[in-house]
C-alpha cells in the first residue's frame, strides 16, 4: 500500500476516534458513495419487495440479509476515496466481478452473522486470500478492537432503529383522526397490508441512509489498526518530511 498516497493524515487514535473519522470520510466522499451504493441497493430492495406477496415480513428479512453484500460496493468506493480517487457508477460496474461476486457465499453467511463485520470485512475484501489464509490476519486486526467494533455495530443498529421508528411514526401522525392503524396489530402481522408495506419501506430507507456510515466507521477502524501494527503514521511523517 502506498502510504504517501493516502488522503488521511495518520496519527495515533483510539478506535472510537477512528470510527468518528470514518463518519467524516463518508461525509466528504458521499458524492461517490451514494450513487454507487444506490445502483446496487435499489434493485435489491425492489426484489425484496417482490416477496411481499409471500409474507409481509419477507422484504425486511431480504434487505437485512443482503446488507453485507451491499457493503462491498460501499467499501470499494471508500477504499478509493481515502486515496483521493473519485468513483463513478461505471467504475463499480467494471469492477463488478471482484466487488459483487467475489467471496459471495462467505459474505452472505459468516459476514452476515458477524457482530463486527465492518472491522473485518476490509481484510476479506481488500487483502484477499482464502478463508484459512485470512483467519490469522482477522484475529490480528480484531485484537483489542472487538469490544469497540461491537459497540459501533450496536450504535448503528440503534441509529437505524430510531430512523425507522421516526419514519413509521409519520404514518400515525398524519393518519386521519380515528383511522390510525393499531401498532400492535401491524407488528403482529394482523394490520392493513399497506401499513405493513410502509413499515418495510421505512426500514429500507433507514438502511439506505445509515449503512454507508457504518461501513465507513469500520473501515477507518481497520486503517487505524493497521497503522498501529505497521507504524503507518511514522512512515507517513517520514515520507512527508523527505518530500518537503
Amino acid at each position: 500500500m502506498q502510504i504517501d498516497a493516502l488522503s488521511l493524515r495518520l496519527r495515533p487514535r483510539t478506535q472510537m476516534e477512528a470510527a468518528d473519522l470514518g463518519v467524516r470520510v463518508c461525509q466528504w466522499s458521499a458524492r461517490s458513495v451514494y450513487p454507487s451504493y444506490l445502483m446496487v441497493a435499489v434493485p435489491v430492495i425492489a426484489l425484496a419487495f417482490a416477496s411481499f406477496e409471500l409474507s409481509p415480513w419477507l422484504p425486511t428479512l431480504v434487505i437485512w440479509w443482503s446488507k453485507p453484500w451491499l457493503d462491498r460496493t460501499i467499501l470499494f468506493v471508500l477504499a478509493r476515496a481515502v486515496f483521493g480517487q473519485h468513483t463513478t457508477v461505471g467504475d463499480v460496474w467494471r469492477a463488478q466481478r471482484r466487488v459483487w461476486w467475489g467471496q459471495l457465499p462467505r459474505t452472505l453467511t459468516l459476514q452476515r452473522l458477524s457482530l463486527w463485520r465492518a472491522l473485518t470485512q476490509p481484510v476479506y475484501q481488500l487483502e484477499g486470500g482464502s478463508f484459512w489464509q485470512t483467519r490469522g490476519r482477522v484475529r490480528q486486526i480484531r485484537k483489542r478492537s472487538v469490544g469497540t467494533a461491537l459497540m459501533v455495530t450496536q450504535v448503528f443498529v440503534l441509529c437505524e432503529t430510531v430512523m425507522w421508528a421516526a419514519i413509521v411514526s409519520l404514518v400515525f401522525w398524519f393518519a386521519p383522526q380515528g383511522q390510525a392503524p393499531g401498532l400492535l396489530d401491524v407488528l403482529a402481522g394482523e394490520g392493513d397490508e399497506l401499513v405493513a408495506l410502509l413499515f418495510a419501506g421505512a426500514y429500507a430507507a433507514a438502511v439506505l441512509f445509515v449503512e454507508p456510515f457504518y461501513v465507513a466507521s469500520g473501515f477507518a477502524m481497520y486503517l487505524n489498526r493497521r497503522a498501529e501494527l505497521e507504524a503507518w503514521d511514522i512512515e507517513q511523517e517520514f515520507r512527508r518530511a523527505f518530500a518537503a
